[in-house]
């Protein structure tokens, strides 16, 4: 039998397959990384827009209401350009209480009748900045 100096067709067909696999799984990854990245990079330029808000807790947030971007950021010193922009820029403020925990219900009857009343209550709700262009939420403890 004389030597064979050449790959059979099974071996190439194998050889194929094995390629492509892999030629898959990468393309996968790159995928994965690109939808994780523009997702990274959406929640980058929203979170911004939530400080604000963070930031000014005592007027905003705990009501639903629908104002101007330019009234949550005059406290701020800020670029000239960045608040020409945010001047224009139309957002609206949901709340939705999600559950009230009242820290007198929890205190024993004979406690309370002793020393008086002296729970807290806090509310716990969800606060929704929402524009055309991005939206955000943020859980908030208010603390009565």
């Amino acid at each position: 039998m004389p030597k064979r100096s050449a790959f059979t067709l099974m071996e190439v067909m194998v050889s194929v397959v094995i390629v492509s696999v892999v030629i898959a799984a990468l393309l996968q990854m790159q995928g994965n990384t690109t939808h994780k990245f523009f997702t990274l990079k959406e929640m980058m330029q929203t979170n911004p827009y939530s400080s604000f808000l963070l930031s000014t807790s005592d007027k905003y947030g705990f009501e639903s209401s629908k104002i101007e971007m330019k009234q949550l950021v005059d406290e701020f010193e800020l670029e000239s350009d960045l608040r020409r922009r945010l001047k224009s820029m139309q957002v609206k403020i949901e709340y939705e209480v999600l559950t009230t925990i009242d820290t007198s219900e929890l205190e024993d009857e004979e406690d309370s009748s002793q020393s008086g009343s002296t729970g807290l209550v806090f509310e716990i709700g969800k606060t929704s900045l929402i524009s055309k262009d991005f939206s955000t939420q943020l859980i908030r403890v208010k603390i009565q």
